[in-house]
């Protein structure tokens, strides 16, 4: 090998930092991944926890159990709720039309009781024939 040889064929570590091939890099990039997985992992933990969480609370089940058409502006929807025993709650019912409109609209208390299902019967007035009695929602109070 002459000394022309060696000018021109750099070695590899001139090679490897020339691109950024060196341990110093290896280690950045290295804590940089560590923090970022310990940083996403915070955060799935911290999600899981507050759902968890969320969930524990006390829960409403509401179930539309039939409607009967009264007359041209009202409507009796039937319905059960299953809350914990104690609890009260509102539900909303709504009367929709034949194009699926809301035409009627009523909020409802539902009073506290010793048993987890209880079932109800509320008529809901519209402003023009519904065909259809339904719940929209039905939340704790």
């Amino acid at each position: 090998m002459t000394a022309t040889d060696r000018v021109d064929r750099p070695d590899a570590a001139a090679l490897n930092a020339r691109y950024g091939r060196t341990p110093e890099k290896k280690r950045r990039d290295r804590l940089i991944y560590l923090v970022a997985g310990i940083a996403c992992g915070i955060v799935i933990v911290a999600w899981v926890i507050w759902a968890g969480l969320d969930q524990a609370g006390s829960s409403i089940d509401a179930e539309d159990k039939g409607n009967r058409i009264i007359d041209d502006r009202t409507v009796s929807v039937s319905y059960q709720v299953s809350m914990p025993v104690g609890s009260t709650a509102s539900c909303a019912l709504q009367v929709q039309n034949d194009a699926h409109a809301i035409v009627g609209w009523r909020v409802v208390k539902v009073a506290a009781s010793t048993r987890y299902t209880t079932s109800h019967t509320q008529t809901v007035r519209s402003s023009e024939l519904g065909v259809t009695g339904l719940i929209y929602r039905c939340w704790l109070t």
